[in-house]
């Protein structure tokens, strides 16, 4: 399962980033590394992008983006 298809108000944790050179660098810039809780506040209503809070902060992730975080 990936971040974007977590329903809002669940909790998951992070098990795997996809992606390559640039758009990886990026996610784990924002915080979202291996292991970490994610809580997902809420989803715009064509799902994008999608706010979660990651070591708490409030971040709004594009949907592309949340398609490359595997979660569990």
């Amino acid at each position: 399962m990936t971040l974007k298809d977590v329903k809002p108000g669940k909790t998951v944790r992070i098990t795997k980033i996809s992606g390559e050179g640039a758009i990886k660098r990026r996610i784990m810039d924002m915080g979202l590394t291996k292991g970490t809780e994610v809580f997902v506040r809420k989803v715009a209503p064509l799902g994008d992008p999608v706010e979660i809070t990651v070591r708490s902060y409030e971040l709004s992730v594009r949907k592309y983006d949340a398609e490359l975080v595997e979660v569990e």
